[in-house]
């Protein structure tokens, strides 16, 4: 299993077989967590386990077409560690009733947005190591030996960008026709921080086709892109549920 996860071609059938036997579990077990009979429960704990199987589902989406099995390491146990966290997790939060298509259309392409940017921040990771190894000109060359070949690695990153970029502008969008007072729904912070890393995708996607941006600068403005989404994204919902509630 360990081996298939190294794999430098795209999922293996019976790989794929168990991944969306789990992804199926992971939802089974999520899903009357986050919908109560008192409305929406999207605390902290379900919000992370709700993240961790969209990452498996979209590392399976990418997988069926890139050679993106390395990011298995990462994808398969954090999907067991958020699972675990959305059923044992317990939080006080206030449910969330009446709300809009469009502010669950939002949510849910947040979520989206969120997890596939994780994903290009994982593989910017992964490929700043390759870069480290090809530059020092190592003998054990393990991450080089391992993974997919460089350019690949950064195809396979812009894609993730891009889809990213794409889902959460669409989600942006969205949230902005349904939230009515920012500042008195406590979005302010949420919002600022979101925008921001929406500006760095963007200037990441324009400088790659317009000035060739690829390799270090590219994985560096996948992984601060996706901290700066984070900041808001997580933080926000630490913030309020631990220190104001």
């Amino acid at each position: 299993m360990a081996y298939a996860l190294f794999q430098k071609t795209p999922i293996h059938r019976s790989v794929l077989g168990i991944l969306i036997f789990a992804i199926l579990l992971h939802g089974w077990v999520l899903t009357p967590e986050i919908i109560t009979l008192y409305g929406l429960n999207f605390n902290l704990f379900n919000t992370l386990s709700l993240t961790s199987l969209f990452f498996v589902l979209f590392y399976v989406l990418f997988g069926l077409y890139r050679p993106i099995l390395s990011l298995g390491i990462l994808a398969v146990p954090m999907a067991a560690v958020g699972v675990s966290l959305g059923y044992f997790g317990q939080v006080a939060y206030k449910p969330l009733t009446d709300l809009s298509n469009t502010l669950q259309i939002h949510i849910l392409l947040s979520f989206a947005a969120y997890c596939v940017l994780l994903m290009a921040a994982v593989q910017g990771v992964l490929l700043r190591l390759q870069i480290r190894e090809l530059k020092r000109k190592t003998i054990h060359r393990f991450w080089v030996s391992r993974l997919p070949s460089l350019q690949s690695m950064e195809s396979l990153l812009f894609d993730m960008v891009l889809t990213g970029f794409v889902i959460l502008s669409i989600a942006l969008g969205f949230g902005l026709v349904a939230t009515y007072d920012i500042l008195d729904q406590h979005l302010a912070h949420k919002m600022v921080f979101s925008l921001l890393s929406w500006l760095l995708y963007g200037l990441l996607i324009a400088g790659h086709y317009r000035y060739g941006w690829r390799g270090k600068r590219a994985a560096n403005f996948a992984v601060y892109g996706f901290l700066l989404l984070a900041i808001g994204f997580v933080g926000s919902k630490a913030v309020m549920e631990f220190l104001i509630s």
